[in-house]
């Protein structure tokens, strides 16, 4: 896979001293998984008429950023959970301190591999830079797992848990669409139909987690399954029930699809991936 080897590229090798920490970034980021976020970056830009090329560089930062959303998430001290894309989480296999700093390293590199990007006319390397921090910082990315923490075992309203949602997973989504339309300098009125794509699709994405936690099993999912409920988290399927969840989800998706009829058909790899997103089962 093209990010695979993008990612590869952009990473110190295990060898590089200390090798530790390199061992541990790669052991999560390359453990698996959808690499969703890349994907919709390269579709975006792909619909707007721009190359694999100038995106990947952003398609591999927001990688980044959300392995080490996960790495973090997996703690004792956060989640707590011992499986992640089917393999032990990092910190049972390197420990907790390692697995810190494993998550701050993939962090940092994600700005690393990002301002070696070239900028283009409409977007220069500040906006890039600044979209990539707005949605990793406390307003954003932070802020939903901050809100997702203080929630645990608290009655929690639908509106809450959409602000939970809307950070905790659909920010850095629709941060990954808006960059792949940057990387093709794409005009105001198409990242503005990215950005509603990429929030609707974000939503559906983690009302579809919620119910996949409730439906599947952790050979399924990769992870541990039903953890949410023993934890206590506000989910959809624990608010308004397992079939409005579906529907909301659907509703969600038929937004994402049609904030993209400015493509005039252009964008058939992201309606695909809203598909596949509906559909999936882990």
């Amino acid at each position: 896979m093209s990010v695979n080897k993008a990612l590869d590229q952009f990473l110190p090798s295990e060898k590089t001293r200390p090798a530790t920490i390199h061992k541990a970034m790669r052991y999560s980021l390359f453990a698996g998984g959808k690499r969703m976020r890349p994907a919709v970056c390269l579709a975006a830009a792909a619909a707007c008429g721009g190359s694999e090329k100038d995106a990947m560089p952003l398609a591999c930062a927001v990688e980044c950023i959300h392995t080490y959303s996960l790495v973090h998430d997996d703690l004792p001290a956060m989640d707590n959970d011992d499986y992640r894309r089917g393999k032990l989480t990092n910190h049972k296999v390197f420990g907790e301190g390692i697995a810190v700093l494993a998550g701050d390293a993939l962090l940092t590199q994600a700005f690393e591999i990002a301002a070696k990007s070239k900028g283009w006319p409409r977007y220069s390397h500040q906006q890039i830079i600044l979209e990539l921090a707005h949605t990793s910082g406390s307003l954003q990315l932070i802020a939903g797992q901050v809100a997702d923490l203080e929630g645990e075992g608290k009655k929690t309203s639908v509106e809450q848990l959409r602000y939970i949602h809307e950070r905790k997973t659909s920010a850095l989504l629709c941060c990954s669409v808006r960059l792949g339309g940057m990387s093709a300098n794409c005009s105001s009125a198409q990242l503005k139909a990215l950005t509603d794509f990429g929030y609707s699709v974000g939503l559906a994405f983690q009302v579809i987690d919620d119910i996949l936690d409730v439906t599947q099993t952790s050979e399924q999912l990769g992870k541990t399954a039903g953890k949410d409920t023993k934890a206590q988290k506000a989910t959809y399927p624990s608010i308004v029930g397992l079939e409005k969840s579906r529907k909301i989800a659907a509703q969600l998706t038929a937004k994402a699809f049609a904030s993209l009829k400015i493509f005039k058909g252009k964008a058939e790899a992201l309606e695909g991936l809203a598909e596949f997103l509906l559909k999936r089962d882990r």
